[in-house]
């Protein structure tokens, strides 16, 4: 008596086109989020500090704004409502220690939207002595 056996020949050259269609595809669906980057001028004269904001938190909870020291979030945030007002770049860059947790920066983000600024800026690394 015979025995039945399966052809899996086909089966094999299936999964062998199937295996080529993904290696094709896979590259070209390759996800990501899009990232503005700051523009840069080669005009110096003006210096860097002309338009450019940048809030600092450091790990004792105060902040500078400009090498201005404030002690507290609500001061802070009286000062950055004050330049935001006239200010027609509503563009601010925020750094942090890295030893201060990440709600006391969701909070001084907060701050600062709040304040009027429509692109805010984190700088990756900062560290204080």
């Amino acid at each position: 008596m015979a025995k039945a056996e399966p052809n899996v020949v086909p089966l094999c050259d299936v999964l062998l086109v199937l295996l080529i269609i993904f290696m094709v595809i896979t590259p070209l669906v390759q996800k990501g989020i899009d990232v503005k980057l700051p523009e840069t001028s080669s005009d110096t004269s003006a210096g860097p500090s002309s338009s450019l904001i940048v809030v600092t938190l450091k790990k004792d909870m105060t902040i500078d704004i400009q090498k201005d020291n404030y002690p507290d979030f609500k001061t802070a945030g009286d000062e950055l409502r004050r330049i935001y007002a006239t200010k027609a770049d509503k563009t601010i860059f925020l750094r942090a220690d890295a030893k201060v947790p990440y709600s006391k920066v969701v909070d001084l983000i907060d701050i600062c939207k709040a304040a009027g600024v429509e692109t805010l800026g984190l700088v990756p690394e900062y560290f204080t002595d």
